[in-house]
C-alpha cells in the first residue's frame, strides 16, 4: 500500500511539472517567437504589444512589415505614420529604400538610430548617452507637428541627439527632428514594461497615433546588399591592416637581431665523451662561482650518506639518522658527532674553510667505514 501510495505521488508531481512547462511554452511561445525590442508582436517585457493593440483601439490602423520588400508594396501616404524598430539591422541602402518610399508620409519615426545610422542620416549629427532617467519637454512648437510639450519622459537608458529638440539634457535631445525624420531615443518608452512610467504612454501615442494609418517597420538585415554585409574585416579599424604589417617587420628585424648559427653544439664527432672529473670540476666552479655554500654541503652529505649506506648494506635512500646510528655503531664512534656529518638538518658552513673541512671530515669518515 505504501509503495501504491509512492507511486501516486510521483505521478502526480510529474504531470503537475508537464503542466507548468507547457504553460511557460505557451505563454512565452509569442516572445520567442517576436524577441526583437520594441516588437508590436511581442508580449514580454521587452515588446512593444501594448502600444500596438492600444493604438488599434484607438482607431489607428497597424500594418506590420517585416522586410524592405514588404515595406514597398504597402501604401504610404500623407495620412500615414511610419515607425521603424530594431534601427540597428537597417544598412545605409535600407535606409535610402526607406527614406525614398516614406518620402510623402506624415513623419518617419526611427527608434533609436545609433552612432553609424546617424551618420548616414547627417555627418554632423552626435549620439551621447542621456545622462537623466526623467525627462520634460519644454519644447511649445512640439516635433514634426506633434505636441510634446509639457509631458515627462523616464526611461532606464536612453539617447541623446546633439541639437535642438523635445526632451533635452545636458547631453542633448531624446527627441529630435533631422531632414524629415523624427529620431526617438527612448526606445524603451514603447516597451510594455515601462509604457506604464510618467507620461511614456502619451508620448507614444501622440508620435505614433497621430495619423489614421501606422506603418510599423521591423527591419531584416537579410535586406542589406552583398557588399554592406557584415564581416570581420568591416569591423575592424582602417588602421589595423597597417599597424599589424608594422608589427610583422619589426618581428622579422628581432629575428635577424638575434638570430643565431645553426647546427651542432659541439664540432666533435657525436656523442660527445666528458670524463666524470671535468663534469665535477665544472659543477664544483659553478658551486664557488654561486657561493651557496649550503647547496654544496648538501651534495656533499648525500654523497657520503649513498656511499656509506652501500658498505654497510643499507638503502641508500636511508634516512641520514639511521645511517649515522649505523656508522657510529660500526666505527664505535658518538652517534652525535656521526649526525652533525651526514644530516643536511645541521648548520651548513658558511666559510670556504669549514666547507673545505666538512668535505675533508666526510672523506675520511668513508674511508674509515670502507677500511672496518
Amino acid at each position: 500500500m505504501t509503495r501504491l501510495r509512492l507511486t501516486r505521488a510521483r505521478v502526480l508531481v510529474i504531470v503537475a511539472v508537464v503542466l507548468a512547462l507547457g504553460v511557460a511554452v505557451w505563454t512565452t511561445r509569442g516572445s520567442e517567437r517576436y524577441p526583437g525590442a520594441a516588437d508590436p508582436r511581442n508580449p514580454g517585457p521587452e515588446g512593444a504589444q501594448a502600444v500596438a493593440r492600444v493604438l488599434a483601439d484607438q482607431g489607428v490602423e497597424v500594418i506590420v512589415v517585416r522586410s524592405a520588400d514588404a515595406l514597398e508594396e504597402t501604401r504610404v501616404g500623407e495620412d500615414t505614420t511610419v515607425v521603424v524598430t530594431s534601427t540597428d539591422q537597417l544598412a545605409p541602402s535600407t535606409l535610402a529604400r526607406l527614406r525614398l518610399h516614406a518620402s510623402d508620409a506624415g513623419r518617419t519615426v526611427l527608434v533609436e538610430p545609433g552612432y553609424s545610422l546617424t551618420q548616414e542620416i547627417s555627418p554632423e549629427l552626435g549620439t551621447l548617452r542621456a545622462d537623466q532617467d526623467a525627462l520634460t519637454a519644454a519644447c511649445p512648437a512640439g516635433v514634426a507637428g506633434v505636441a510634446l510639450d509639457g509631458l515627462t519622459l523616464e526611461v532606464d537608458s536612453a539617447t541623446a541627439y546633439t541639437g535642438d529638440g523635445c526632451f533635452r539634457s545636458d547631453a542633448g535631445a531624446v527627441v529630435r527632428a533631422v531632414d524629415g525624420l523624427v529620431l526617438l531615443g527612448a526606445g524603451q518608452a514603447l516597451t510594455n514594461e515601462q509604457v506604464t512610467r510618467a507620461d511614456n504612454a502619451a508620448v507614444a501615442l501622440r508620435l505614433l497615433g497621430h495619423d489614421r494609418r501606422l506603418v510599423w517597420y521591423v527591419p531584416d538585415a537579410a535586406d542589406a546588399v552583398s557588399d554592406e554585409a557584415v564581416t570581420l574585416g568591416s569591423l575592424l579599424p582602417d588602421w589595423i591592416g597597417p599597424a599589424l604589417g608594422l608589427l610583422a617587420l619589426a618581428g622579422v628585424a628581432l629575428v635577424l637581431w638575434r638570430v643565431r648559427r645553426l647546427g651542432a653544439l659541439s664540432t666533435e664527432p657525436l656523442p660527445v665523451v666528458v670524463r666524470a672529473v671535468e663534469t665535477a670540476r665544472s659543477r664544483g666552479r659553478m658551486y664557488r662561482r654561486s657561493g651557496d655554500r649550503a647547496h654544496a654541503a648538501r651534495a656533499l652529505r648525500r654523497a657520503a650518506r649513498a656511499d656509506i649506506a652501500d658498505h654497510l648494506r643499507l638503502e641508500r635512500s636511508a634516512p641520514a639518522a639511521v645511517v649515522a646510528e649505523a656508522t657510529a655503531r660500526q666505527l664505535e664512534l658518538r652517534t652525535d658527532a656521526v649526525v652533525a656529518l651526514l644530516d643536511d638538518a645541521a648548520v651548513p658552513p658558511q666559510t670556504e674553510p669549514e666547507l673545505v673541512r666538512l668535505a675533508q671530515d666526510l672523506a675520511r669518515l668513508r674511508r674509515e667505514v670502507r677500511r672496518s
